[in-house]
């Protein structure tokens, strides 16, 4: 158990020490004690969020520690997504079969993940083909949902409906005895996302800091030299890609039971892009910069779309833009690194 909680804290993730986790648990207090001086619609605001970070999450292990610029973490969203609402329309909810469309919903994503990098990673795919490649399948499948409006376009009760998008579809319910618990945007749903976000969070810093996470980094370094020590790097490229679009599944199942409702501009060119801007911004190469950063961002992108989605688009255009030319690491990234510097000084100078 030792061992793998020493995995928390290493060399491919920032932050660690005591400091470090009394901030952690300090900001989880607050995240905890939040719902019970927060108004309802504020509760169901922050769910949404974190509903997004589970994708980014995915993007980071992705991009950010395999070094795979993909497109396609709305792609999975949407699979995820809809296999939800087809199978809880048609089913429904009774003795908890929302968990099960959610587990199914994941297992196709995964399925699909795997075979599309199997045949990338294996085929020797690289670089820039991999971004076109991953955003190519994207827009198929949401060109594809988008003429799905005829009445012929139906699975079982399920009717596709093309760009009016899916709706209807069950939230996630925990049986109960006498009466099911339906996890509404509410308190209940709040708090099962937050702890859902905490364990992906931790599980993923472990992850990275194992050796699969360290063969992953040194083959995003030098491909040729972790070749020449004896790792098949498609296979560790492979499994991340298949973890970081499960997790993109789960934002999507998340999201399709938090507004029962999902759409193909979900999976659109606009939609493609968000991702790989949040996990720019925020600090690819770090699972704690791109939490915080993510957050951040969508609460100012949501801010943004006030005044309409095209200024907030063209703002996070800029925002990138900035990023890419004075902070490439991402700008919570850098400011953590500074930060930690700062605080490496001040010891060396208490000595």
């Amino acid at each position: 158990m030792k061992n793998y909680l020493r995995l928390l804290q290493g060399p491919q993730t920032l932050g660690s020490g005591p400091k470090f986790w009394y901030s952690i648990a300090a900001l989880l207090v607050v995240a905890v004690l939040y719902p019970l001086f927060a108004d309802g619609y504020d509760v169901g605001n922050n769910v949404y969020f974190f509903n997004w970070v589970f994708m980014a999450l995915g993007l980071s292990l992705i991009w950010g520690y395999g070094g795979i610029l993909s497109f396609g973490q709305t792609a999975f969203f949407g699979i995820s997504g809809y296999v939800y609402a087809v199978l809880t329309i048609n089913i429904g909810a009774e003795y908890g079969f929302t968990w099960l469309a959610l587990l199914l919903g994941l297992g196709v994503t995964a399925l699909f993940a795997a075979i599309l990098g199997y045949f990338m990673f294996f085929g020797r795919i690289t670089g820039v083909f991999i971004g076109i490649v991953t955003l190519s399948v994207t827009l198929v499948l949401e060109r594809f949902l988008a003429q799905t409006a005829g009445p012929e376009w139906a699975i079982g009760k399920a009717r596709l409906n093309g760009f009016n998008g899916m709706s209807g579809m069950p939230p996630l319910t925990i049986p109960w005895f006498g009466e099911d618990i339906v996890l509404y945007a509410d308190v209940t749903l709040y708090y099962i996302t937050l702890a859902l976000l905490v364990l992906v969070y931790l599980g993923l810093r472990m992850l990275v800091n194992s050796r699969f996470g360290n063969v992953l980094v040194a083959a995003r370094d030098n491909p040729l030299r972790a070749e020449m020590l004896g790792y098949d790097i498609r296979k560790y490229q492979l499994a991340a890609f298949v973890i970081g679009s499960v997790l993109a599944g789960l934002s999507g199942v998340l999201y399709v039971s938090w507004g029962q409702y999902i759409t193909p501009s979900n999976m659109g060119m606009s939609a493609a892009a968000l991702p790989v801007i949040w996990v720019a911004v925020s600090g690819r190469n770090d699972l704690t910069a791109t939490l915080i950063g993510t957050l951040v961002v969508l609460a100012g992108f949501q801010a943004l779309t006030i005044y309409g989605s095209q200024y907030a688009m063209v703002v996070m255009g800029l925002l990138l833009t900035l990023t890419v030319l004075l902070a490439p690491n991402g700008i919570f990234l850098s400011l953590g690194q500074w930060l930690h510097a700062r605080q490496q000084r001040r010891s060396r100078a208490s000595r």
